[in-house]
């Protein structure tokens, strides 16, 4: 039996801080000054960064001049971002959890995030609630199912003949992952002046990194699943990995990996 969605994602990220900046928090780079800029962030912007993470985000935005207030379900990720941009207020908390009052900020930001949570809807209202009037929300999502960069090991997992547990649910945001849904699910929660883009770039990278740093270092679903099996069904998976990167050959060693996400926008 599938577990409940929340408690599986906190089970999922405890002590994954350090591999997830190693690895695939490189892949989520590409979008955080498009995302800034949908927020409206600028200097003097009071910002709230939402599932920050490595504090990427939060970083960028105190560049810009933004005064800024982050949160992360993961302790190890709240720890890693005070880290990365010193002084950073960051509190733990797992959404639709918001520990600021309402109406504190200009803007909120969150950089794939959103496909992480039990109940996308109410977190979106709870995040509506802490803007103020006239405040900006920007989300990022991927596009759903996952390909490219997203999918590779997923791929060589089904590609192996590896069965896909019973026991790990379903993402609630799965129905939500396509230029349609997405929009709509910001207006329900009662943003107005919505707008959503399509985003994809490539993401050129050591494929014994991307392996390492995905599959092996437990990083996600695809990580968990690839570290219950025993070390020659992991060679299998490995091998039909290569197989399906080598189609993504782009020279000196690296892969470009395609990744496709959903950038939505809208006004308190």
């Amino acid at each position: 039996m599938a577990k409940d969605f929340d408690l599986y994602e906190r089970e999922l990220w405890a002590g994954r801080a350090p591999a997830y900046e190693r690895g695939f928090a490189h892949v989520t780079r590409y979008m955080i000054e498009p995302l800034l800029d949908a927020a409206g962030v600028a200097d003097g912007t009071r910002l709230l960064d939402v599932g920050t993470g490595p504090g990427f985000v939060s970083r960028e935005a105190v560049r810009r001049g933004a005064r800024v207030s982050a949160m992360d379900a993961e302790p190890g990720m709240a720890e890693t971002a005070r880290r990365n941009v010193p002084g950073l207020d960051v509190r733990v908390a797992v959404l639709p959890e918001v520990p600021f009052e309402d109406g504190t900020f200009g803007a909120v930001a969150g950089n794939f995030v959103i496909n992480h949570v039990g109940d996308p809807g109410g977190a979106l209202v709870r995040l509506r609630r802490a803007l103020r009037q006239g405040g900006r929300v920007a989300v990022t999502c991927w596009v759903m199912p996952g390909s490219g960069a997203l999918a590779v090991v997923r791929e060589a997992i089904e590609a192996a003949g590896v069965p896909w547990p019973d026991d790990i649910p379903e993402p609630p945001f799965l129905e939500y992952g396509e230029p349609v849904a997405f929009p709509r699910l910001l207006a329900e929660a009662g943003f107005a002046d919505v707008a959503v883009e399509e985003v994809t770039w490539e993401h050129v990278v050591d494929p014994e990194e991307w392996w390492e740093t995905g599959a092996l270092a437990r990083v996600g679903t695809n990580g968990v699943v690839v570290g219950r099996q025993d070390a020659p069904t992991v060679a299998r998976v490995k091998a039909a990995y290569d197989e399906i990167v080598a189609d993504y050959a782009a020279g000196d060693g690296k892969v470009a990996l395609p990744a496709h996400a959903l950038l939505a926008s809208g006004v308190r």
